[in-house]
Order: structure tokens, then C-alpha cells, then sequence
């Protein structure tokens, strides 16, 4: 698998804004009430994911140091209003449904959090693969919590009739409303968490531990993860107070 391979792996599968990051959490579980609202909203937000990793690569050696966060915002806020201003012009029925979730991207933590920890220190063809990886997985996110929710809330398949075609079909309107984003994300986390699991267990999990930053192993969701590598830590460590 190569560097860029790996970015969209990592994007889609390893770290999943929506499934394992749990980032973004405010769009995913107001704007998903329909799967075209999702899909609409995790590619806007790809848009200026891509862009915005690629311009703060180039700038990344000019933006001193004590401004990097004003300077991302800006860039950020200006690739947003372009944004925002085409879909009015050429998608104004989703830009109204959308609303004012689409100016909030600006203060969205999967792009500031990428601009920080990935592009403002990889060059521009790199950050490019990273911003297209995270925004597919956002926008898988997006678009599966927003398809079951209309399927079970409305019975229709991107606003076409599906189950309410069906005889006898009733849809559960609580999953069009907030408490059903609730429960169908926390189904698909709970989901990708088995998955994690199993795969784990195969001696192939989807994630590396990142480290240890509380120090309370007992609560710790990577604690297993974490115990062979201690145990040969403190065999090394023994070892080495010996000699």
C-alpha cells in the first residue's frame, strides 16, 4: 500500500471521521434527516477539506507560527463562502435544507484538525490524498445514517418511494426527528466497534493505540490492545535494571 493508498485507507476505514473519530458530530445528526441532505453535506464539506489541506500545504513555510490558527480559519471561512454561494446558485433547494449547518464548516473539527496535524506539516500532493480520505469517510457517514433514517422514517430511497411502496408499510417517524440520528449512530458506532474487535483479535486491528493519555488502563477502550506492548516494555525495562 502506498502513502497515498494509505491516506484514503486511513480516511475511510482506520479513522473514520464519523464512526471512529467521532468528529463532526453537529452536522451528522442534524442534517441527516434524508440521505441526499448527508450525501450534499459530506461533499461540501470534501470540497473544502481538499482545498484548504492543499493551500495551508503550499503556505505552510510563510504562516508564521503564533498565527497558524487565524490563518486556517481564514482560509477555511473564504473556501466555505465560495462554497456556499454555488450551491445557492446551482443547488438553492439543498442549499435551503442545509442551511446554516453549510457557514459552520468553517469551525468544522475535521478540517481544522487536519489542516494542524497533517497538512501544515506534509507537502501538497499528500494533503490532497488526505483531504479526499476524510472527506469520503465523512461523507460514507453522512449518507448511510441519512439513508436508514429515511428509509425507517419515510420509506423512500433518496426521496423516491422504496418501502412506502409496500402495502401495509408504516414509517417510524421517530427516526426523521432527533432522537432517531441518536439511535441509528450509535447502532453503526456500536457496529464498526465489533468489526474493530474481531479484527483485533485476528492480530490485524484497523488502528494503532495512539498512546496512553490518562493512565487508567481499567477504563481504557485499548487497554487490551496496549497489554502486549506493555508486557515487553517491562521486560525490557527489568532487563535493562539488571545490567
Amino acid at each position: 500500500m502506498n502513502k497515498y493508498t494509505e491516506r484514503l485507507y486511513n480516511g475511510v476505514i482506520k479513522e473514520n471521521p464519523t464512526f471512529v473519530l467521532m468528529l463532526g458530530m453537529c452536522p451528522t445528526l442534524a442534517v441527516t434527516s434524508s440521505a441526499i441532505n448527508g450525501l450534499g453535506m459530506g461533499l461540501s464539506t470534501m470540497v473544502v477539506l481538499i482545498c484548504s489541506n492543499l493551500l495551508i500545504s503550499l503556505f505552510r513555510k510563510v504562516i508564521p507560527n503564533g498565527v497558524r490558527m487565524p490563518a486556517y480559519i481564514v482560509i477555511v471561512a473564504s473556501l466555505v463562502t465560495v462554497v456556499q454561494f454555488l450551491m445557492a446558485a446551482y443547488l438553492p433547494s439543498l442549499s435551503k435544507a442545509l442551511g446554516v449547518y453549510i457557514p459552520l464548516i468553517v469551525v468544522n473539527c475535521i478540517i481544522l484538525g487536519r489542516a494542524e496535524s497533517y497538512a501544515s506539516k506534509n507537502g501538497p500532493l499528500e494533503s490532497i490524498f488526505d483531504g479526499i480520505g476524510m472527506g469520503l469517510g465523512f461523507t460514507i457517514g453522512l449518507t448511510i445514517i441519512g439513508l436508514i433514517r429515511e428509509l425507517l422514517g419515510a420509506g423512500t430511497f433518496f426521496n423516491m418511494p422504496f418501502l412506502s411502496a409496500i402495502e401495509g408499510f408504516t414509517p417510524i417517524t421517530i427516526f426523521i426527528m432527533a432522537p432517531g440520528a441518536f439511535l441509528v449512530l450509535a447502532f453503526l458506532v456500536a457496529g464498526m466497534n465489533i468489526i474493530r474487535k474481531k479484527m483485533a483479535a485476528k492480530g490485524t486491528p484497523l488502528a494503532e493505540p495512539a498512546g496512553c493519555l490518562s493512565g487508567d488502563c481499567a477504563h481504557c477502550g485499548q487497554s487490551a490492545m496496549c497489554t502486549g506492548k506493555s508486557a515487553s516494555t517491562v521486560k525490557v525495562s527489568d532487563s535493562a535494571k539488571q545490567e
